[in-house]
C-alpha cells in the first residue's frame, strides 16, 4: 500500500511528540485538526495550540473547526478520501458521523493501559494513586470515552515512582509515537484483530482544575507530594503564607517526605539543614523548590535567606 493518507486531530505538546515521530517514519498527516486559539495569560491574548505551531512550521494544512458536526465541515473531511484518522489529545469528543468517514476508522493514542483511567487526566491520576506502572493504548474510536477495541498496548519500562509529570508525559508521547507507527501499517494490511475492553474494570479521570492544586496540610505528607508530583506545571500546587499581614501564594514545585519535628501541628513551618519544611498530619514536606508569587522558581535556601520569617509561621 502506498503512503496511507492521514488526518490528524490533537492540539497539546503530547500530540507534537506523536507528530514528529509520524514524519520521521513517512506517515506525516495530510491535513491537521487542532482546536482554536485560546486565551492565556494575563492579557488573555489569543495563542495558538502546539499542534497548530508544528503545522505552520511543517508546512502542512490545518483547521480549526468551532462545530465538528457542522455539514460543511463534514463534506470536506469525505471528499480528501482519507485512509485513516489518528486522535491524540485533541481535547474534544468527536462525533459519530465523524468518526465513520475513514474507511480504517478512528484510531487515538491513550497514554494509560485501557481500560483503567479513561477520561482526560490518565497521567496525572496515575501518580496521584501511586501507581507503580503506566503505559500507551492505540485503540479504535466509538461513540463513547475511551470505549473502543483495543489494537495494541505497551507498558513504559521506566519506573515512573518519584518522577514528576512532565518526564512521565514526554515519555508517554514517545512511547506511544513509536507504537503508533509499529500499529498503522498492521492496521491497514489487516494483520490486527480488534480486542474488546474489559469494560467491567474501567476507572475514569476528571479534568484537573485549578483548585484542584491546592495543598491541605491536614493530609498525609505521601498524598501531598504526590499531588505536588502530578500538578507539576499545571496548575501547580499552591498554598498560602500570612506575610506582614498579606495573604502570599507559594507554588510547591519539588519536596522530599521527612519525619515530623517535635510534633509541629499541620502547617506549620520549620528548619531543616539550611532548607524548610513544613508539617502534614502524618510526617512532612522538606520544600526543594518553590515559585514565589510573581516570582521565579527558586530552590528552598534561596528563598529562606530572605524570608527568615517564614520559619515558625503557618501555611494554610
Amino acid at each position: 500500500m502506498n503512503t496511507p493518507k492521514i488526518v490528524f486531530f490533537g492540539t497539546p505538546e503530547f500530540a507534537v511528540i506523536i507528530l514528529n515521530k509520524l514524519k520521521n517514519a513517512d506517515l506525516a498527516p495530510i491535513l491537521i485538526i487542532t482546536r482554536q486559539d485560546a486565551e492565556k495569560g494575563r492579557g488573555l491574548k489569543l495563542s495558538p495550540s502546539p499542534v497548530k505551531l508544528w503545522a505552520k512550521e511543517n508546512k502542512i494544512e490545518f483547521w480549526q473547526p468551532e462545530n465538528l458536526k457542522d455539514g460543511k465541515f463534514l463534506k470536506k473531511l469525505r471528499d480528501l478520501k482519507t485512509d485513516l484518522f489518528v486522535i491524540a489529545s485533541y481535547g474534544k469528543i468527536l462525533p459519530t458521523e465523524l468518526l465513520n468517514i475513514p474507511p480504517f476508522g478512528s484510531i487515538n493514542v491513550h497514554p494509560s493501559l485501557l481500560p483503567k483511567y479513561r477520561g482526560p487526566s490518565p497521567i496525572e491520576n496515575a501518580i496521584l494513586n501511586n501507581e507503580k506502572e503506566i503505559g500507551v493504548t492505540i485503540m479504535l474510536v466509538d461513540k463513547e470515552m475511551d470505549h473502543g477495541p483495543i489494537l495494541a498496548q505497551q507498558k513504559l519500562e521506566i519506573p515512573i515512582l518519584n518522577l514528576q509529570f512532565p518526564k512521565i508525559h514526554n515519555a508517554l508521547a514517545e512511547l506511544g509515537g513509536k507504537l503508533l507507527i509499529e500499529t498503522i501499517p498492521k492496521l491497514l494490511k489487516k494483520e490486527i484483530k480488534p480486542k474488546e475492553q474489559n469494560h467491567a474494570e474501567a476507572t475514569y479521570t476528571e479534568k484537573i482544575k485549578k483548585e484542584n492544586g491546592y495543598i491541605k496540610w491536614l493530609e498525609p505528607a505521601k498524598i501531598i507530594e504526590r499531588k505536588i508530583r502530578a500538578l507539576n506545571p499545571w496548575p501547580g500546587t499552591f498554598t498560602f503564607w500570612k506575610k506582614n499581614s498579606r495573604l502570599t501564594r507559594l507554588i510547591i514545585t519539588e519536596t522530599e517526605i521527612i519525619k515530623n519535628q517535635n510534633n509541629k501541628k499541620a502547617g506549620e513551618v520549620f528548619e531543616k539543614n539550611g532548607e524548610f519544611a513544613v508539617a502534614s498530619k502524618k510526617g512532612a514536606l522538606l520544600i526543594k523548590r518553590l515559585k514565589p508569587e510573581a516570582g521565579k522558581e527558586i530552590a528552598s535556601q534561596d528563598f529562606l535567606r530572605g524570608n527568615r520569617e517564614i520559619i515558625g509561621s503557618q501555611l494554610f
